[in-house]
């Protein structure tokens, strides 16, 4: 719009310092299980939200199913679908909560230590409480990395920018056209710094940090209601339980939940 030359904002030095610094400087601040985690975690920038109505309704039949096995047959008859899950009748229809390695964990743990530790109601949602606080730590680690990065991105902007003024000082005997030339390259370096760390490396920490309270959301909804079952709750109520727990649009209606049970075939009779 104010008929620029585009091609004066290509200047490939400029991107070698400041992303080549950035990588180093996360390299040398991170230990190697953070470098994995944080090179697991950016694929998922590209997916939908794990926070979505039908996931939420597909979690709570999965939890709905089990209840009634439990209410039905006793707890000792879910043994063997939390031990092996991936071979569980109960499971493996719920194609989606399947693919979330996190979520059946942390339901296939808390059944079993109801199951073989016969655990204290209270005591189980203490340590619901106390797993998903130690998960959660972990996955706020690369939302918290990337914005590290970011935040630095504009200081590297400047180094750039420096060297390059520098560079142009050496050059101070050329005509004006020369040095205008050096001295705008240089001002590139700030101008993409500033730019990368809040037009994209900034937001990108800020979406991996509300990933990963949407994947802790899904174990919110799994404690409250596997914590209301344990303490006794009818499978329908504990569902309840469990619907409330789902924050904002992902929340199903109680007509949409009726409507699930009916073709999930899991409707109490």
């Amino acid at each position: 719009m104010g008929h620029g030359n585009l091609h004066v904002l290509f200047q490939p030095a400029e991107l070698i310092i400041i992303g080549g610094a950035a990588i180093g400087a996360f390299l040398i601040s991170s230990p190697p299980k953070v470098v994995k985690l944080v090179i697991k975690q950016f694929p998922s920038l590209l997916k939908p939200s794990v926070l979505e109505k039908d996931i939420c309704i597909e979690l709570l039949m999965l939890l709905n199913r089990l209840f009634r096995k439990a209410r039905q047959e006793g707890m000792l008859a879910l043994e063997q679908d939390v031990n092996d899950p991936a071979s569980s009748t109960c499971f493996n229809e719920f194609h989606h909560i399947m693919g979330m390695h996190e979520v059946v964990e942390f339901i296939c743990d808390n059944f079993k230590v109801a199951i073989s530790a016969g655990a204290d109601p209270n005591e189980l949602d203490n340590m619901m409480e106390l797993d998903m606080e130690a998960r959660h730590s972990e996955e706020a680690i690369p939302s918290s990395m990337v914005k590290m990065i970011g935040d630095g991105l504009p200081g590297l902007g400047i180094v750039a920018a420096v060297l390059g003024v520098v560079l142009t000082m050496g050059k101070i005997s050329e005509p004006p056209e020369v040095l205008g030339h050096h001295i705008g390259a240089a001002l590139v370096g700030t101008f993409l710094g500033v730019l990368a760390c809040y037009g994209f490396v900034g937001p990108m920490g800020t979406n991996l940090e509300l990933r990963a309270k949407d994947s802790a959301a899904l174990l919110s909804i799994s404690r409250t209601a596997i914590a209301a079952t344990i303490k006794g709750a009818a499978p329908l109520a504990a569902l309840e339980y469990g619907r409330r727990a789902i924050p904002g649009e992902a929340r199903p209606s109680i007509q949409e939940l009726d409507e699930a049970l009916k073709q999930w075939g899991t409707k109490d009779q």
